[in-house]
């Protein structure tokens, strides 16, 4: 967890520094399919506290973001009843990256090349720090989660489910 190591720019780092936004950087070594399980382990933090960015899709294939615990998957059964939708689905890769501009993997909620609805799992709010996406596979950005309601807009819901 060097915190001297350089790391280039993203879209999203570019998007926190403009609104002056306070964030550690995390680099680790991707590992494929390694998930927040691996990223936790590398870093030294709980998995609960690293936060997945996911791409989905409501019945109208109109995007969305929701924000969800490493350690936990998304009922989208109760998002979808949560935020008026008839279902909700993850997108495909393909079109998850056309929606955010990031590669599956590395996709962060800031700096997204359109602009979606972001949903939040409401215990995240109540963590002391968070880690998520720094825009690239192989690094999150740690920031307080109030960014995610203050900068984005994010609105609470109750969706998770133990993995």
């Amino acid at each position: 967890m060097s915190k001297t190591k350089h790391v280039s720019e993203t879209q999203a780092t570019q998007f926190l520094r403009r609104h002056d936004v306070s964030f550690g950087e995390h680099p680790y070594e991707y590992v494929e399919h390694g998930g927040t399980a691996e990223s936790a382990r590398q870093l030294g933090v709980d998995e609960h506290c690293v936060v997945k960015t996911l791409v989905m899709e409501d019945e109208n294939a109109k995007p969305l973001i929701v924000l969800m615990h490493g350690d936990r998957t998304v009922s989208t059964k109760n998002l979808a009843r949560q935020i008026g939708a008839k279902r909700v689905e993850p997108c495909k890769p393909d079109v998850a990256n056309r929606h955010s501009g990031y590669l599956v993997g590395g996709t962060s909620p800031f700096g997204t090349k359109k602009t979606m609805p972001i949903y939040v799992e409401s215990s995240i709010l109540e963590l002391d720090a968070i880690y998520l996406n720094g825009g690239r596979r192989g690094y999150l950005v740690s920031l307080s989660p109030s960014v995610l309601t203050s900068l984005l807009d994010a609105r609470p819901v109750q969706c998770a489910s133990i993995e």
